[in-house]
């Protein structure tokens, strides 16, 4: 079986689509004849192993020089990663013209908080000339979790969604050997408006004489103007000697964060997964997140606490994180490590990922 996935982008800074497409390629491409093909190029990009990547056009040749690429690869399936970019249909338009089956994931740029921001500027053209079409032919929508298949349901675009979640390499994810505590609060992911940081900025104004000795890590690349705006907002809260702002880390870099946190938060508006949460759990880290997230299994499982999006919910469960002994975060850290080896694996992803693409073969040959 020869498969091709199409991602506008790789670069490492991109936001979590990339670096899971770069964990499932080290899995799939054991499974099958694996292409990636990309638009854009970037200094810092993610590494894509079992797996050829093709670069194609992101200009006004971005339809031929996609039909060109099939045409050449004849791929059994090609499996589109993303929305509202005008490359995206671009792709799948040229799949449909050559009869390939496409299977679409929109890894949460269909949740609706996203569908809501610039609507009536960017998203409603989006939808009238393009976005509902594509998710409407598609063969298959992939969602990362029940959640977003609900959300997805209720767009009415199309019903023939699958589930299967993202998945990390626990290989490359070691789980902490101590839980003594270090004082640190880690943030990590893509500086975005929609990452509830703000809100975290908020909640800790209030939390300033339980945070003595604390320092609180927020690690990530995003636009310079909301950079700016995020160290000023930590200066005006009083926060410039708890709150550090680092950039992006990567590697081993970014797992020796990970373990060094006491708690991972990720107070975010809408996340389809989260990528990062469960690269924090295999870390033997618990989190803190957000019902925009489908984290619901944390408290399930005893690993983390599950609140609702605002400033109040999370000053009260910073505030009680915070208060836990070194024995509850051990517990809670290996019950972590434990729900992302039994449910998250790359390698029972890539499998999933196989039996759909055979079940869509099987029945296109009908």
């Amino acid at each position: 079986m020869k498969v091709l996935h199409y991602i506008p982008s790789l670069a490492a800074s991109a936001g979590g689509v990339a670096s899971y497409l770069s964990v499932l390629c080290e899995e799939l491409g054991k499974l099958v004849e694996l292409h990636v093909a990309t638009s854009y190029e970037s200094k810092r990009e993610v590494k894509i192993c079992n797996a050829i990547v093709h670069r194609i056009s992101s200009g006004l040749t971005c339809y031929s020089s996609s039909k060109a690429l099939l045409k050449e690869l004849r791929p059994d399936v090609v499996h589109i990663n993303g929305c509202w970019q005008p490359q995206l249909a671009f792709f799948q338009w040229a799949a449909r013209s050559l009869k390939i089956p496409v299977v679409l994931s929109p890894h949460g740029m269909l949740e609706p908080w996203i569908v809501k921001r610039h609507y009536w500027t960017r998203k409603w053209p989006a939808i009238q000339l393009y976005q509902r079409g594509l998710v409407k032919h598609a063969d298959y929508l992939h969602a990362t979790a029940d959640k977003e298949k609900d959300n997805l349901l209720r767009l009415g675009w199309n019903a023939r969604i699958a589930v299967i979640p993202n998945a990390v390499n626990i290989e490359v994810l070691p789980i902490k050997d101590n839980w003594s505590l270090k004082r640190r609060i880690v943030f990590m992911s893509r500086l975005h408006v929609k990452k509830g940081i703000e809100l975290l900025l908020e909640a800790l104004s209030h939390l300033k004489s339980d945070l003595d000795g604390y320092e609180v890590i927020i690690a990530g690349e995003g636009e310079l103007d909301y950079v700016k705006t995020l160290k000023n907002a930590a200066i005006s809260f009083g926060l410039s000697e708890v709150v550090k702002l680092v950039g992006g880390v990567y590697g081993a870099e970014k797992v020796s964060l990970l373990q060094s946190a006491d708690f991972f938060v990720l107070p975010t508006y809408s996340e389809n997964f989260g990528i990062v949460v469960a690269e924090a759990l295999a870390c033997g880290t618990p989190v803190i997140t957000t019902h925009g997230t489908p984290w619901k299994v944390l408290e399930e499982n005893e690993c983390g606490w599950y609140i609702p999006v605002g400033v109040n919910a999370l000053k009260k469960t910073l505030r009680e994180a915070i208060s836990v002994t070194e024995e509850t975060i051990e517990r809670m850290g290996r019950n972590g490590r434990r729900l992302v080896e039994k449910q998250y694996t790359d390698k029972s992803v890539a499998s999933r990922f196989f039996e759909k693409y055979t079940f869509l073969l099987s029945n296109n040959r009908e």
